[in-house]
């Protein structure tokens, strides 16, 4: 049997062929490829699509352009007024500049999580209580402008801050249970003591009324006489009023 000899040039060709193989890199649409030439990196990043890196004077470096949610853990604040709170948020983020996102910070994600910690306590330290429960867009967006600020040399945008939950100690949460419940005290007697002004007003109003027409009292009583008859009582009381004995007195013929 004839020993099978290998030409030089295939085996060169077919190295060649699976080196190329290899090189190929396939990116998404959300996916760029930070390329580093030689340890230098190039003027601008590859894909989507088809990628060739040529190893091992090539490296390439994965980033994806997808918003990225980040829980923010629940962080110890000492507010303005100085009530202890925990509050927990959550940060909106995406690479806009692939670049800068590889050479200028280490791990983005770590250090994004890092700086919203950080930057979330700082400013809601600054805030009262009241501010805290009431003004949460007022604080989502200084939240916003100030990492998006400080994450910008990164290549990072932040999109949106978002404050979840505001864990109140016990204590604080019955004391502010005891004010809602006394301002709804407040406002029902507010409301009572209204409508009793505005009773006033009336029967005021109705007395002058009454006053200028004379017939009018009696008129009234007759009818209020009526409505005791409808109960059904045993006994009534008929009390003459003065406006009848004068009414009578004039009509009665003089002797």
């Amino acid at each position: 049997m004839e020993n099978l000899t290998i030409s030089p040039t295939v085996v060169i060709a077919v190295l060649l062929l699976l080196y190329l193989l290899n090189s190929i890199r396939i990116l998404a649409e959300y996916e760029r490829g930070v390329i580093f030439r030689l340890g230098k990196l190039l003027d601008r990043p590859k894909g989507p699509g088809v990628v060739f890196v040529f190893r091992p004077i090539d490296r390439m470096v994965r980033m994806s352009l997808r918003t990225v949610v980040l829980d923010v853990p629940p962080q110890d604040i000492i507010t303005r007024d100085n009530v202890s709170v925990k509050v927990n948020a959550v940060v909106y983020f995406r690479v806009i500049d692939p670049r800068r996102a590889v050479v200028e910070v280490e791990n983005y994600n770590y250090a994004t999580s890092q700086l919203a910690q950080t930057t979330l306590r700082s400013v809601l330290g600054q805030a009262e209580l009241d501010d805290l429960l009431a003004e949460r867009d007022r604080l989502n967006a200084q939240l916003q402008q100030i990492l998006d600020h400080q994450t910008d040399p990164w290549g990072i945008k932040v999109s949106a801050v978002e404050v979840k939950h505001v864990d109140l100690p016990q204590d604080m949460q019955r004391a502010m249970a005891r004010q809602a419940e006394a301002e709804r005290e407040k406002r029902a007697k507010i409301i009572h003591a209204e409508g009793e002004l505005i009773a006033s007003e009336k029967l005021a109003q109705a007395a002058g009324v009454l006053a200028q027409q004379p017939t009018a009292i009696t008129l009234r009583y007759l009818q209020t006489l009526t409505e005791i008859g409808s109960e059904q009582n045993s006994t009534i009381v008929f009390p003459l009023p003065i406006e009848m004995l004068r009414v009578l007195g004039r009509t009665s013929p003089n002797p």
